[in-house]
């Protein structure tokens, strides 16, 4: 045992050059130094954190106050084998979302209009649970019909409704990419609505959705209004040295949601499916991704896609497990990233330039 203790010493005094292939320096992306999950919030502090698990952490989302789960809930549902709308596929949304709520997660996050009903459904008789962070993005700005105030205002009412519910937590718009391909007239016209939204009580808290960090950067600048942004970050993801996204967030209070941090699924040797043979493995690459993400600080949330009861369950395992990787963990999340960047599909090359955030 003294030999252990000694061999974690040394690992943790040599950790710049332990994994320095991705440069991870045994404490992920350059980020906080943790070594343990966040300390746990007095007594008083948990009583107002939404559907509080004492084995789960939380994190304030920027000026909004709300503190949510730093694993929540993406909407794709990607590799599901049931058709959407099918009894299976109901039913599989429904014990998923219970099953979160089970572990303490409690935000839900919907990009499509597909997405919207199915965690409208999901949720109803739960949203004392579970935050509704949503976007309709066949209703937004990447439609040129939905380019206005008035209609963007349209779609939020038709997508309330076909969720079932007057108001949500936050509306984030799901924007141009890139994002920087919107003209003044559109970032104003985004705006507009968003405040609108606000304003009205039908939307909580706003922000909108990017692959683009620049126009990001610049938007949560020019705009105090903007509350939080979703964008990726995924496990071959880093701060820049100088003037990153994440520096704009933490001066301008905004909060973040992490998209993507299993990039569609290629850091798996399943590519996301359920599959018993690769589960093992899979499961742990699962793990060790969110314990790299979680080490960024300025991130509020990953949200991956979770299409089952125990990928649910490994999600959270991985909040309990310590931040830090020891050698062995180093070695094989370095396979991983490898596996992930030369796994990418053709319509996910972008993910690429998410190296450096």
């Amino acid at each position: 045992m003294a030999r252990d203790r000694m061999t974690r010493r040394e690992i943790m005094r040599d950790s710049a050059t332990a994994a320095a292939g991705i440069a991870i320096s045994l404490r992920a992306a350059e980020a906080a130094p943790q070594t343990q999950p966040a300390v746990q919030p007095p007594a008083e502090a948990k009583s107002k954190i939404l559907n509080y698990h004492e084995k789960m952490e939380y994190r304030r989302l920027g000026k909004t106050g709300l503190m949510l789960s730093v694993v929540s809930l993406g909407g794709h549902w990607k590799k599901l084998p049931y058709p959407p709308g099918s009894d299976d596929f109901k039913k599989n949304r429904h014990d998923v979302v219970g099953a979160c709520i089970d572990h303490g997660i409690n935000c839900v996050d919907a990009c499509t209009g597909g997405e919207v009903a199915a965690y409208g459904a999901a949720l109803k008789g739960r949203r004392d649970k579970m935050y509704f962070s949503y976007s309709w993005y066949e209703h937004e700005m990447r439609f040129d019909e939905w380019q206005n105030t008035a209609k963007l205002l349209a779609g939020f009412d038709e997508g309330l409704k076909a969720a079932g519910t007057d108001y949500v937590d936050i509306w984030r718009i799901t924007c141009f990419e890139p994002g920087g391909k919107h003209t003044p007239a559109h970032e104003e016209t985004i705006i507009e609505a968003l405040v609108k939204a606000k304003k009205s009580g039908k939307a909580r808290f706003v922000g909108f959705s990017s692959h683009d960090r620049d126009w990001l950067k610049k938007m949560i600048e020019a705009h105090p209004e903007v509350d939080m942004i979703l964008t990726p970050y995924t496990a071959g993801s880093k701060k820049k040295p100088e003037d990153s996204l994440f520096d704009a967030l933490k001066k301008r209070d905004v909060g973040m949601l992490g998209i993507k941090p299993f990039a569609s699924g290629s850091v798996f040797r399943s590519r996301g499916a359920i599959n018993p043979a690769t589960q093992k493995i899979d499961d742990e690459r699962a793990r060790l991704t969110l314990r790299y993400v979680f080490c960024n600080d300025a991130l509020t949330a990953a949200i991956p896609g979770l299409i089952s009861v125990e990928q649910v369950a490994n999600a959270a395992q991985a909040v309990a497990e310590r931040r830090q990787f020891d050698e062995a963990e180093a070695r094989r999340f370095e396979r991983a990233v490898h596996d992930m960047w030369a796994n990418l599909p053709e319509d996910y090359q972008w993910l690429k330039d998410w190296q450096w955030v």
